[in-house]
């Protein structure tokens, strides 16, 4: 990120001028008002939306002027965004990226020199040039290889069919665990431009482990603080899920796969006389990257998701966003603190950030690399 006010007072001056200056060359002066919209705090993409550029070809600017003054910004000997590709070879290139996916813009420009004897002197015209034929630079997704659209579809049919006819004496939980760390996340904020804003750190090496469970129709939830994440702790988790449903007869508890919930310990609990639990476990083929794939109600992108796994990501975003705590006893307390108290109290708003909005996702919805 540019920092704004890195011009001297002269240095403004002179672009300022220069911009202003009816008999200068039009693509000087404007390169010197994209300096001055920069020094004025203006992001670079930003310049570029109003500009009409790519915002590389900001940075490119802003780096010649730093190098060489007026005098590299008065150089025109690069391409910037300007395509020298005939449309046949602009077709032969999206193939050929379509195909091979290169990873950066250099392999891109080797592959065009190589192709058709042109060369790309600036990453910005590249960038310009793929923008133009449909293409973005994006960060593939980790998905499960046993990713199986039908067993998911099987999963969501058969939690809609049991929501449907649940009785009123029966209740559902999504439990599982989290491990935070006593440190703060730092994220972004507005703040007046000459105000530089820092938060204090911790030093991130102590971990708080949560076993814990929530009600999405009440908000109601059960969290332990616990030592480690085991069968016992799971076993307490369901005890303490039975005394929250005095009255009900029986309580659905959704899973993921680790191997406590498997335990040998566990299934003896559960197969006690009178236990009231009865676990349904969310199958690996409907994790991705270990999460059930549940979409935002909202934006309906895939953001792999369970429901509580979205409460963890909402703690995060009320407790240690910007924030630090002093102690790691001040980080339990507000940890614990928003998940048994602000959560249950605040659901009727904060209910639309944990969703079980379950969507399928198929194999075909990607082109997995090999």
């Amino acid at each position: 990120m540019i920092r704004a006010g890195f011009l001297s007072t002269v240095e403004r001056a002179e672009l300022i001028e220069l911009a202003r200056n009816g008999l200068a060359a039009h693509r000087l002066a404007r390169r010197a008002n994209a300096l001055v919209l920069l020094d004025r705090g203006m992001s670079c993409e930003d310049i570029g939306s109003v500009l009409l550029l790519d915002d590389d070809t900001v940075r490119t600017w802003r780096r010649l002027y730093r190098e060489d003054g007026i005098e590299g910004l008065a150089g025109f000997g690069y391409e910037g965004s300007d395509c020298h590709l005939s449309a046949a070879q602009q077709e032969k290139l999206k193939a050929w990226v379509g195909e091979a996916l290169p990873r950066t813009t250099r392999r891109v420009g080797a592959w065009i020199e190589r192709e058709f004897g042109i060369v790309y002197r600036s990453r910005s015209g590249l960038i310009a040039l793929l923008h133009r034929l449909g293409m973005e630079h994006r960060k593939p997704q980790a998905v499960s290889r046993k990713l199986d659209a039908a067993k998911q579809k099987a999963f969501i049919e058969a939690y809609h069919s049991l929501l449907n006819t649940l009785p009123g004496d029966e209740a559902v939980m999504f439990a599982d665990a989290v491990h935070p760390t006593h440190a703060v996340r730092p994220v972004g904020c507005w703040a007046p431009k000459d105000t530089k804003v820092a938060v204090d750190q911790t030093s991130g090496r102590q971990r708080l482990n949560i076993h814990g469970a929530i009600d999405l129709e009440t908000g109601q939830t059960r969290m332990r603080e616990v030592l480690s994440v085991d069968a016992m702790s799971t076993i307490a988790l369901l005890m303490a899920i039975e005394a929250l449903y005095p009255a009900m007869r029986l309580i659905h508890v959704f899973v993921d796969n680790a191997r406590y919930h498997h335990a040998k310990l566990v299934r003896e609990w559960l197969a006690q006389p009178g236990r009231r639990i009865k676990l349904h476990f969310i199958p690996p083929p409907d994790r991705v990257r270990g999460r059930l794939y549940c979409p935002h109600p909202r934006s309906g992108r895939g953001q792999a998701l369970n429901p509580i796994e979205r409460l963890w990501g909402l703690m995060h975003k009320n407790v240690t966003h910007n924030r630090c705590y002093a102690t790691f006893d001040g980080f339990c307390d507000a940890m614990l603190g928003f998940l048994r108290e602000d959560v249950p109290r605040d659901w009727g708003t904060l209910c639309d950030s944990v969703s079980d909005n379950f969507r399928v996702i198929s194999p075909k919805d990607f082109r997995v690399l090999t």
